[in-house]
């Protein structure tokens, strides 16, 4: 009885900050998106109505939500496999004893993960700029006629995902990184001596070792590319043609352009039901998938 007075007594002050700074906030927004919460509201309390699902069925009902949710889809299809993608191939690059200076490329790989977004957003836009970018600079010794990047609908998405996949790769490298010297060195050992090539060791003895954590960066990175709004914002305004309008960028200018609070705290929650279902989905595959 003591020790668990003891136990709680030490975990109460962290349970009390998730319950202040997490539950909290989490259902008062929840009782928000059931209100008609407004700029008129804000100014007098009076004008606060309660309405349901109300905000829910118009949410459904307009069209720029539904293309803000397919543009989001698009960057995280797209998006998510090509960062995985990236941060496995740099881990393994910088875990082989063939690459020299590992450390110092380590830390300028990781580098872009811990600059300001906004600060490297505003240089991406420079390199991205259709007449003295340094791409189309490139493209133009190659005899390719200069890109409007982030003026084009067709290419502004794939511009801000390259971005994003620059900016992100470093994170998940760290955790590939990880686990790739956590992989017992006998395991590699035993497949060349019966033979197996670097592709075989990579998939009958890496993959497999890293498939829990590679779960985990993908549960992440989905996560968190779900969660497009910087981007966008700084780089495009949403456009060009709301080409990159995405669902959070659509539910911060429900709140704070239109103070729609109400609306703005039912696209968080539908958004939240999405990142729930993936994640879930995520969890269930890679428990069958990696099940001994």
């Amino acid at each position: 009885m003591r020790r668990g007075i003891a136990a709680w007594c030490f975990v109460a002050p962290a349970l009390l900050v998730i319950v202040v700074f997490f539950f909290v906030p989490v259902l008062a927004a929840l009782a928000l998106s059931l209100t008609d919460f407004d700029i008129y509201a804000l100014a007098d309390g009076r004008n606060l109505r309660l309405v349901g699902l109300r905000n829910y069925a118009q949410l459904l009902q307009t069209p720029l939500f539904w293309q803000a949710l397919g543009n989001t889809l698009y960057f995280v299809v797209v998006g998510v496999p090509l960062s995985v993608t990236v941060s496995l191939g740099a881990a393994l690059l910088l875990h082989s004893r063939l690459v020299r200076f590992r450390g110092l490329f380590r830390t300028a790989l990781f580098a872009p993960v811990v600059t300001t977004l906004v600060a490297v957003a505003v240089v991406w836009r420079y390199l991205f700029h259709p007449h003295y970018g340094w791409l189309n600079y490139a493209l133009g010794r190659l005899g390719i006629p200069p890109v409007d990047w982030l003026g084009d609908p067709q290419w502004a998405m794939p511009a801000i995902i390259v971005f994003a996949v620059w900016k992100n790769f470093g994170y998940n490298m760290i955790i590939f990184l990880a686990g790739l010297q956590s992989i017992p060195e006998p395991l590699y050992e035993a497949a060349r001596i019966d033979g197996a090539s670097i592709w075989q060791q990579f998939r009958h003895v890496t993959l497999p070792m890293l498939a829990p954590i590679l779960a985990v960066v993908n549960i992440l990175t989905i996560a968190g590319y779900f969660q497009l709004f910087a981007e966008p914002y700084v780089m495009t305004q949403g456009g060009p043609m709301q080409s990159t309008v995405s669902v959070l960028y659509f539910m911060y200018e429900e709140g704070f352009k239109w103070w729609n609070l109400g609306s703005a705290s039912a696209v968080a929650f539908v958004l939240f039901l999405f990142i729930f279902v993936v994640t879930a989905l995520q969890l269930r595959l890679a428990r069958w998938q990696y099940a001994p």
